[in-house]
Order: structure tokens, then sequence, then C-alpha cells
């Protein structure tokens, strides 16, 4: 059904905006959200500037970000569940900013700024019916309609319910759901989160299992040299296809978090239009693609233990003509006493090949 449309002043309702603003309040200077905002691993929220009053507060001896002295961490309580936080060597300016609560504050204040009474409310007209305002919504059809409709027109036979209850049933709905998603939001930053520290923790493991085939190889005369750039260039290999995935993961659960984000942004601003015949004719869609986002399933995480690169330990107990098959060998604790005794019968010794430890070769 096509309507035509009226206006008549409307009166603005400033009790969502109150209640929103009260979620948008930092603990600390009880003040709204300055940005930058940072989102604690507790997941409670503070501006940057308070979280690093705190934190100094706590650590008066912490070297400030603009020092030239290398400094570690330090840590601080959450002031609203009392978690104790860990920060790294960058103090706050390590602690992941919540960009989705600055695009709320933003939002927000673009819907403060405007006059409360400048808007006219819109009537939507029955086109059949042109005196006559769109006041009822059918149940069957599940479109707005008005009362000489039910009772000559095209949806006398349908069922029908007051325009007001469909509107507050409807706007519940996509209340509740915008609830969810921004749940769902939270939990998919601390995912995220957990993964940044499974690269992290993958890259050190890296670093530390290189360092150690680097000082086992140096032990070593010239021919391993080799041998070493090849068995370097495999766990290169290993630690970026493992990086590769978990940052791929990584992504996928960034592109969900914005996609959410987005719906959240059009959901909100939806809640703000005043006009309930306007408001319905998109609010089911909305509603459906909350639901839908709500009920979308994420991609996995990394098995326990993906991290480890402990596969990469190399044991050096050969003799000098097997050292070209020197491989890497799972698991292996690399006990430096039984390289050292390795090395001193090679060097002392030309033994029979069948006294060799069990397993220098082919490992």
């Amino acid at each position: 059904m096509n309507f035509t449309v009226g206006f008549k002043p409307l009166l603005g309702d400033a009790h969502s905006m109150d209640n929103l603003e009260k979620q948008l309040i930092c603990p600390i200077c009880l003040e709204m959200f300055s940005k930058p905002v940072v989102i604690l691993p507790c997941q409670h929220n503070l501006c940057r500037k308070c979280a690093n009053d705190v934190f100094q507060a706590s650590n008066p001896l912490w070297q400030s970000r603009g020092s030239t002295t290398v400094s570690s961490g330090g840590r601080f309580r959450c002031p609203s569940c009392r978690h104790e936080v860990v920060l790294d060597r960058h103090g706050v300016y390590g602690l992941q900013r919540n960009l989705l609560v600055e695009n709320i504050i933003d939002i927000y204040k673009q819907e403060s700024s405007r006059p409360l009474h400048s808007k006219a409310e819109q009537h939507l007209m029955c086109e059949e019916h042109e005196e006559e305002k769109i006041n009822i919504y059918c149940l069957s059809c599940e479109v707005p309609t008005c009362s000489l409709c039910k009772v000559f027109g095209a949806h006398k036979d349908c069922e029908v319910a007051p325009l007001p209850t469909i509107y507050k049933r409807q706007k519940s709905e996509l209340s509740d759901g915008i609830a969810m998603l921004v749940a769902g939001n939270d939990r998919v930053q601390a995912v995220i989160t957990q993964m940044e520290e499974v690269c992290q923790t993958i890259e050190d493991n890296s670093r530390r299992q290189k360092q150690l085939l680097n000082q086992r190889f140096e032990a070593l005369c010239s021919v391993l040299e080799e041998r070493k750039a090849e068995l370097l260039q495999a766990l290169a290999r290993e630690q970026e296809g493992k990086l590769q995935r978990v940052r791929g993961l990584i992504r996928q659960y960034g592109d969900h978090l914005e996609a959410s984000s987005k719906l959240v942004e059009s959901a909100i601003q939806s809640m703000e239009e005043p006009q309930m015949a306007l408001y319905l004719q998109q609010a089911k869609e909305l509603i459906n693609k909350v639901g839908a986002m709500s009920k979308a399933e994420l991609a996995g995480r990394p098995e326990p233990g993906y991290e480890s690169m402990e596969q990469f330990t190399v044991s050096v107990e050969h003799v000098a003509e097997m050292l070209r098959t020197i491989d890497f060998q799972p698991g292996a604790s690399g006990e430096e006493e039984d390289e050292e005794v390795a090395l001193d019968r090679e060097e002392g010794s030309a033994g029979p090949e069948e006294e060799r430890p069990e397993g220098a070769g082919g490992h």
C-alpha cells in the first residue's frame, strides 16, 4: 500500500538519550569519556588520560612515555572491579582503544547538538482514504494501515492491532537485539586480544628457538653453516605459516566486529526515528539483520599449544661425517652436557661408528 505524507509538530523525548549518557561516563573523572578511550583486560573502559593518572599514581617511579630510558611495565587496579591490570613497557599507551565506544560517543554528541523541537512529525496518510491517518497495523500483511481499510478496504478480513502496540513491541525486540550484539562485540574484542597475545607468544618462542639454534651452530665448524641456513628457513616458514593462520583469524573476527558495529550504529539511528509508521517500515528488516548477526558463527581459534615452537629444538650429538643430515627433533630438551661430550669424542678420537650416540643420524 502506498501512502501520502502530512506533518504535525513533535515534542522530543530525551529519556533514551539520558540513559545512553549514563553508560558513557568515565568512573574516574565522572564525565563523558574523552577520546581516546581504552579498554582494560576486564572489559571496562577508561579515558586514556584517566587511566594514565591512575597508573602514574600506582607507579610513581615508572618512566614517562617521552623518556629515553627503557623501563619495564607496571600495574594498577581497575577502578570499577579492582581487577589487576598488568601493562608492558608502553604503559597505558599499550592498551587497546575501544573504537566502538568512541563511535557511540560521536553519534551521541551529534544527536545531542540538535534542537529538541526542530523536527516535524510525519504522519502517513492512507492513499485509498486520503483523509485517514495510518493508525493500525495489519498483523496478517505486516504493514501499517488505516481504520477504514480494516472496515471497508483490503484488510477487512485481516487481524490488526493498534499501531503503538506493535511499535513498542518491535522497538523492544530491536533494543534487545542491540544489547545482545553489544555484549557479543565485547566477547569478540576479548577473543581478538587473546589471539594477538598468541601471535606475540609465537614470535617470542620463535625468537628464543632461533637463539638456541644459533648458539649450537656457533659451536660447530664451518661445515654446519649451510645446513644452519636451511634449518632457519624451515623454522621461519613454520613461524610464518602459524602467524598467517592466526592473523587470518584476527581479520575474520575484526571483519565481524566491524560489520556488527555498523549494524549497531544503524540500529541506534533507527531507534531515534520518532515516527512509528516510518520506523515500522524498516524495523522488521533491522530486527532480522540483528538476529542473524547475533547468531552468526565465528571462526575457530588456534588449538591449545599452537603457539609452541618446541618441535624445532636441535640436538647436535653427531659425528662430523653426519653433520649434513641434521634436522629438527620435536620435543628434544637440548642437553648441553651431552652435546659437549659428543664434540669431545669427535675431536679426541675417530671411534667406531657403532659407538655413536643413538639417534645421531637423520634427526
